[in-house]
Parts: C-alpha cells; structure tokens; sequence
C-alpha cells in the first residue's frame, strides 16, 4: 500500500518538475528541473516494480542534487534549503521500513528482509552534515569595524539643545544624530519600557491601502510634539507621555489619496515676541487635503494671524486641482523666518494633476516670498495673478536640509507623472528629475543641481532627505559635505556649496530597449560609495519549496531584465533595486563626529509593466496604489502595473536576505560591515525567530553613546545597534509595525528613546496608534 501511493506521488512530482523543468530550458533556463523530474519518475517506476534499484537511483540523485546546490549557491542556507528540503524528506521516508520491506528479499526460509539503507542512508547523512554546517555560515554577512575617533569638529546646524529634538532630523543638517551618551553600548540592553501613549487615530475601514504611521515627534522644552495620519497635531509631556493638548484638523477621507500619513509637524520660535505671548511659539501642521495650519505650541489653538485665518491653502496657483492628487505628508522647512514647504503628488495617476513647485512663505503671515517650479526654473519671485505653476513638474514629498551660513537649502526632487513614461518631457524636466537642487534660501534662486538618474522611467526619486556635515579630507581641510542616499542604493557625498563630488561617481553604461515612443538615457551614474546590488540571475530565484522556485525560475526569464535600469516594457519588466528602494526617506543617520554613517539597505525586486489606454479597465475596476497594482496615468497612452516580485505563495522571489544594517566610512567611502536585519517572525503564520534578513521602510538615529536605534523592518521591534561593529545589542517588541524614525531626548536627568508604532499598508505591518518611550531603570 506505502509503495504504491509513493510510487504516485513521486511520480506526480516527476511530472510537475519534468514538465515545468521543460518549459524552464526552453526560456534558456537550468537542465536541473528536467533531470530532477526524470530521477523522480524513474524511482517511481522502480518503486512500482518492487526494485532496490529505486533506493541507489535516488541516492545517485541526492548526491548529484546536492553537488548541483552548492554549485549554484555555495553554503548558503536559506538557499541550499528550498533546493534540498523535500528531496532529503523524501528521501528519509524512503529509508522506512515499510518502503523498504518491500524491496528486499526472502530468505530461503521465508523471512523478508528489508533493502539495506545504507545505500540511500549515507548521501542523506552528507546531505544533512551539508545542511547542518550552512546553517553555520553567513555568506552574506561582512564583519567590520567604523573608525571611533572624532575626525574633525563637528557643527550640527541650527541651535539645538542637547537633549532636544527640534526638527525631524533633529537639526537643520538632517544627521538624525544626537549629542546624548547616557544610553550607551555598555548599557543599552537595560533599556525599559517607562510609558506607553495612544493617540485614538486608527486605520478605519475607508481608508486608502497606504495608510501609515511615519511620525518622528519633536522634542522643545518639556513638550513632545507629533501629527497622526488623519492629521491631528498632538502634544505631550516628555517625563510622562500624558497629553497636553490636541488639535483635529478635520481633513477628511478621500479614496484619490496615493498616501494618508503624516511624518511630522514643524516647530517654529519668534525671536522677537514677548516671552508668553499668543502663538509665540508654533506647530505647523501639514495635511492631506494640502493645507498647511499654524497652532499656538502652548495650547494647540489657530493662530489666526498666519494666511487664512491660520490655514494657508497650497493649492493655490494650480493650473488643475484634482482633489486628493496633492498634499503634504513630509514636515515644511522653517528657517530665516520663512516656511518652505514642497508637496507630495500622486504617482501615476493622471497627465493634469498639480505642480511640484516649491514655495517660501512669510512664516508668520503666509504671505509668499518667493516660488521655484522646476518646470520654470527661473522665475521665483511669486506669481501673478492669473499665471500658473507648471503642472506635473517634479516634486519633493521628503524632507529638505538646511544651511543658514551658506544660504541654500537642498531638496530632493522626483519625477514627472507618469513615472515610467518618459516621452514629451521637456529639457528644465529631463535636468532637475530625481537630483537634489540648492536653493538661495531669500530668493529661491538655483545655485546648483546634482541629477542621480538620467531620463527616469523606475519612479527612482530622490527620497530622502540630505544630511549635512563637516568633512575632514586627508589633507586636513575641512569642506561643507552633504550626503545623499538614493533608492538605487548609491550614497552620493557632494560638496553641499557646489554640488561637486567630494567622492567620485562615474557614469556607467544603461541597458536599452524602451517602447518605440520612448528612449533610455545610455549612460547611468552610480557612485564609488554604493550598497547597490549584483544584477540578479536565475540561480538567485527563491521559493519554500523545487516547485516556487521552479516558478519563479520561469517568471525571471519570462520577464524583461538586463540589470541595473532595466526599462518598463509591454511584457513586462523586473526592476532591481525596487520602487522601494534601497533607500527610501527614512534616510541615513550620519555622526559628524566620527564621520560615519549607518543605514538600512533593503533589497526587493519590482516588477513594471506597461498596459496599453485600451486594455485598461473603466474606473472602480483597478487599484490605484502606488507600488502596488494598476495606476492609471490618465491622458497618458499607457498605464503600469506595478509590484514587488513575488512567487506563487506570495513571498518575494529572489532570495533572502532582503534587508541589512551597514556602517559606512564617509572620509574614506568604504562600506565596514552589511549584517542581516530583521526576522520573518512577523512574515509567516508562526511567530519565528529566523533571521533572514527582511525588508523594511523608515530610518535609523545614532548617538554619541556609540548607539544605533532602528525599527522600520516588518517585523515589530525596535532594535539598538553598536554603531562601530553593527552588531544587535537590544531589542523590544512593539505593539504594532515600527515604520518611523525613532528619536532620543532628556527630560530631567534621564535620557529617554521614543519610538511611534503604528504599522505600514503598503507593507502589511500590523496598524496601531501607539508611541512608546524607554529609558534606563
């Protein structure tokens, strides 16, 4: 009976491997699954037949199965598994007595004697020594150490106390860096939850898909200030968590909306008021119906003499005005007693939607100072009457940087709708996609450019925001550097007065091939400094089991891949790095001190895929998410259909790891250590604790304690790293996904670490409202 039905599984086995390993070879794929689909017929047969032979048959494949493993992937565990795990299991049952039994023989006085296992018992036994001491080695992993001495002075821009918070990257420069060494590499496993706050603002069942909580709250006197997804503006006590006030700005639901988040409020001090005057002090509260709202930070009321009765409407001068297609989900910029502010614009979902302009108001009137459309790039001084901003122009959605000696502020920049198509665009949007620009901080006047993609077809924005430092060159100067990090994985270090490299980048060769409308830019830049991946290849293709990653084999070479810039096309593309990037705003955290910076490299394929005007659906009938699903691109000749690469169980297709922490030597542009990030105990049914290695989206601080704080990865921890080795020294489960930037403040004599926690849609990680703060017992 366990014959017969084995006989039928095998070769039910032999036939999906045979029959897919064929249509494999046919794409010009590996033999591999061919072969393997004959040995599981051929032992099936065997096995139908009553024959021993079955048991060296296999053993013959297991052997040659595992020699072709490491052929492939070398020691690598999570890869070795997928390829080994049901030959070896299938193997193991073989060795039962009741398969074995049957095979033997009888003896002359009628005892049957089982098929000995030592032929089969032994390649499973290397098999399983193999498997055993992969799990041993980390091929991915790369050891190393960032330098620990102070290179250089280090200013830190704006005046900001020590233990306080201002703006969202606690300063001006953006280094989400903190001068606080109380929580250090010592003690930092003592951490301890103190108090837990919860804001009441829940994902609801209307809300768009990309629903997230990206907040890093302030922290200005006693008082912690932070926006929630809905848009209220909320204050707290920073030794208690206890509220203070809060304000509601009642900014609706619309399904238009590509985003509804909030990453941060803006805080504001006029100098020049009486000590406790109304609105004094400030919050400025961005909105996702593209209003931008000034509240008194002492009690949370409108400050009616800003704009509009307090609300400064950034629709204004919009040639098309499309309701949800724009808003402002990244904290505004104040400086020089002005409020710069940029505006996130839905991706790819029509020709007519809003400008990218960025724009200065007086930031205690809302009077407009001056403008800067990328698409008319040199008219600043603010709008007549009657004139538009051009429409679509690129945008910046993240956070720009500050340098009040030197004048300028640097903005990171997008890209025209519709992101993957190109044609059309005009010569000011071909220049400034996807750069980062340094703007005259009085007058909006361009004072330089670095592009970081030519002609852009992949939405490879310019996504976070740049950190300002001081470098200490070799020869003992010190230049004004700004630092860089894009979604393709290339940390550009520029020269923040010029915007010249200050470590080389060159460019490189770009794959061809765009639809016939299009073109492709033939050369690419990609920086010395770069965490960028390998180009991918079939034997990087990934499943649980032969049978996903024998789909997965197919779906690679059924797509259109050449690397690196790999463009959109009507078959279908794989692009790598991802629209996720392997960087996104979250950024990187830089110590000015030791010159070093720590990040998040996360490594996801996408896929994009060019749909013809008449094919796509009426409305009501497609998804509209911005990495996710179709986008429309009305007025255009094409849609996208967009996604992360994913095999038939819905996990990605290329192997793990997915997501790393690394430390990186600024002086130098040399990578010290990348080590795995992050566990599937949040990915997968069962909580496990496997350390693969798994995406993520926010971004890390790092202190003068030699600390790293990081959430951001799908699964729910906060973690704390030692900044020097990148090695995990601390970890607290949180309540809900982790995807903001945690921050660090003192209130009193205690040093305190503030994480919000409340999940990504885009991501899958689990919604919440909570914001948590720890310190040491």
């Amino acid at each position: 009976m366990a014959i017969g039905i084995t006989s039928f599984v095998l070769a039910l086995i032999g036939l999906a491997l045979g029959g897919g390993g064929l249509w494999l070879v046919l794409l010009g794929g590996s033999f591999f699954y061919v072969l393997a689909g004959l040995a599981f017929l051929a032992t099936a047969i065997l096995l139908f037949l009553r024959k021993a032979a079955a048991l060296w048959l296999y053993a013959i494949f297991v052997l040659a199965a595992l020699g072709w493993a490491i052929w492939e992937v070398g020691f690598d565990w999570w890869q070795l598994g997928p390829r080994g795990g049901l030959i070896i299991l299938i193997g193991l049952w073989l060795l039962t007595p009741w398969i074995r039994r049957p095979l033997g023989f009888r003896s002359l006085d009628g005892v049957q004697y089982a098929a000995s296992p030592w032929p089969l018992g032994l390649p499973l036994l290397v098999a399983i020594i193999v498997a055993g001491y992969s799990m041993t080695t980390d091929p991915h992993d790369l050891s190393g150490d960032l330098p620990t001495a102070v290179a250089a002075s280090a200013p830190m821009g704006g005046d900001v106390p020590n233990g306080e918070w201002h703006q969202y990257g606690r300063t001006p420069y953006g280094q989400r860096y903190s001068p606080l060494d109380q929580i250090n590499v010592q003690n930092v496993a003592n951490l301890q939850e103190v108090w837990r706050y919860q804001t009441g603002d829940v994902k609801r069942p209307d809300d768009i898909g990309e629903t997230t909580y990206q907040v890093t709250p302030l922290k200005v006197g006693d008082t912690l200030y932070l926006c929630t997804p809905h848009n209220l503006a909320i204050a707290l006590d920073a030794v208690s968590g206890k509220e203070k006030w809060r304000f509601d700005s009642n900014s609706g639901m619309n399904p238009d909306r590509q985003h509804q988040t909030c990453r941060g409020v803006t805080y504001y001090h006029d100098q020049a008021a009486a000590a406790g005057a109304p609105c004094a002090e400030r919050v400025y509260l961005p909105t996702s119906d593209a209003r931008l709202i000034a509240l008194d930070a002492a009690n949370g009321k409108v400050c009616t003499s800003f704009a509009d009765q307090g609300v400064l409407h950034l629709e204004t001068g919009m040639k098309y005005n499309p309701a949800g297609y724009y808003y402002s989900t990244s904290p505004p910029v104040a400086v020089a007693g002005k409020i710069i502010v940029g505006g996130a614009v839905n991706d790819n979902y029509s020709t007519q939607e809003q400008s990218g302009v960025i724009r200065a108001f007086d930031i205690k009137t809302g009077a407009l100072v001056w403008n800067w459309d990328s698409g008319n790039p040199d008219q600043t001084t603010p709008l007549p009457v009657g004139q538009t901003y051009t429409t679509n122009s690129p945008n910046s959605w993240s956070v720009s940087s500050v340098d009040e000696t030197l004048g300028l502020i640097y903005i990171p920049l997008g890209n025209q709708v519709p992101d993957q198509l190109g044609m059309g665009r005009s010569a000011n949007v071909e220049r400034f996609s996807s750069s980062v620009v340094a703007l005259d901080i009085n007058t909006g006047q361009l004072k330089w450019v670095q592009q970081f993609v030519h002609h852009d077809l992949w939405d490879m924005d310019v996504p976070a925001q740049p950190v300002l430092f001081d470098m200490k060159k070799s020869d003992g100067s010190v230049v004004p550097a700004l630092v860089a990090s894009t979604k393709q994985g290339d940390i550009y270090v520029l020269d923040r007065r010029t915007g010249e490299p200050l470590i080389p980048f060159k460019e490189i060769p770009a794959p061809g091939g765009a639809i016939p409308e299009d073109h492709t830019a033939p050369t690419q830049p990609i920086s010395d400094l770069t965490f960028s991946p390998p180009p991918l290849q079939e034997k990087d293709m990934w499943g649980v089991s032969l049978f996903d990653q024998l789909a997965c084999r197919i779906a690679f070479h059924r797509y259109k891949y050449e690397g690196r810039y790999t463009p959109p096309s009507l078959e279908g593309s794989i692009i790598y790095p991802g629209n996720f990037g392997t960087f996104n705003w979250g950024s990187v955290a830089v110590d000015p001190e030791r010159q070093i910076m720590f990040g998040m490299p996360t490594y996801l394929a996408f896929t994009s895929r060019l749909v013809p005007r008449a094919d796509i659906p009426p409305r009501g009938q497609d998804q509209k998410g911005s990495e996710q699903g179709l986008n429309r691109n009305d007025g255009a000749p094409y849609g996208v259909f967009m996604g992360p690469f994913l095999g038939p169980l819905g996990i990605p297709c290329q192997a793990p790891p997915w997501g790393y922490v690394a430390g990186a030597d600024l002086t130098t542009g040399k990578i010290a250590y990348k080590h795995k990030n992050g566990t599937v105990h949040d990915m997968t049914p069962l909580p496990l604790p496997f350390k693969v290695g798994v995406p993520g989206i926010g971004g890390p601080i790092v202190t003068k304690g030699g600390v790293a704080f990081l959430g951001a990865a799908v699964d729910n921890y906060l973690r704390a790293y030692d900044v020097t080795t990148g090695r995990q020294l601390w970890e607290a489960r949180l309540p809900a996904g982790g995807q903001s930037t945690p921050m660090t403040y003192t209130a009193g004599d205690k040093q305190y670490v503030l994480m919000v926690a409340g999940g990504h849609g885009s991501v899958g990680t689990k919604p919440g409202d909570y914001v948590i703060a720890y310190r040491l017992p």
